[in-house]
């Protein structure tokens, strides 16, 4: 973990308030599989039912942005993941964002689609995981967003029931988001079997991508992992 920074050593204008910076794989969507340095900013205004990062709510330590990118470096890896948290309710992220961008990275950020992605460098992969009936949180979604997406981003579904199947199902139709950028079913884990989601997918030939959590499969929900 990078050394806090003093109040002394950066303008708060170029400070974030970070949990962790960690190397693992990455464990969904288009670069599952790659080695990649994940930031995990601390704070989110959501609170999704299945959540598994609920340590990152609240605590964190404040670090400068070129302190940050000195701990990506170190790791010599070049798939950067910015997530949370919500990323996003921290507003200097953005420039964090477009500084890893600078620095020749393949980036992606994962957020949760409550908070507006338009300032987001477009060299960025968003990874929007649009709330469904059953995390408790379908109200904060901010459908603004799917204006927004190009085929550089990428949609995630978190599937909790049959209900949540078929309103995600319904959605994916009503905006077109294939024809947007990839879309991404995954089943909450321990509510929804994984098999009877495949079976569904194929069932309604709906032309998402299922997928399972890797980090999960090899290391279940140990942070830092």
């Amino acid at each position: 973990m990078i050394p806090a920074a003093s109040e002394a050593a950066a303008p708060v204008a170029d400070r974030l308030r970070i949990t962790e910076i960690f190397l693992s794989l990455q464990g969904e969507a288009r670069d599952a599989g790659w080695p990649t340095v994940f930031v995990r900013l601390t704070g989110c205004p959501l609170r999704c039912q299945y959540c598994d990062t609920a340590y990152a709510f609240h605590g964190g330590e404040w670090h400068d942005i070129d302190a940050i990118l000195a701990e990506v470096a170190s790791h010599g890896v070049r798939h950067v993941c910015v997530t949370g948290g919500e990323p996003l309710a921290q507003k200097r992220c953005i420039g964090l964002l477009r500084r890893l961008c600078d620095a020749g990275y393949t980036v992606s950020l994962e957020t949760s689609g409550a908070l507006d992605i338009g300032e987001v460098d477009p060299r960025v992969s968003r990874v929007l995981d649009i709330k469904t009936p059953g995390s408790a949180e379908v109200h904060r979604n901010h459908w603004a967003n799917i204006a927004l997406l190009t085929p550089h981003d990428q949609v995630k579904f978190v599937i909790c029931s049959r209900a949540d199947y078929e309103w995600a199902r319904g959605i994916v139709h009503e905006h077109a988001l294939a024809a947007r950028c990839e879309v991404w079913f995954s089943p909450s884990k321990s509510e929804v079997d994984p098999g009877a989601l495949a079976d569904w997918i194929v069932a309604d030939r709906l032309p998402v991508r299922f997928q399972l959590q890797l980090h999960k499969l090899l290391w279940n929900d140990e942070p830092g992992r």
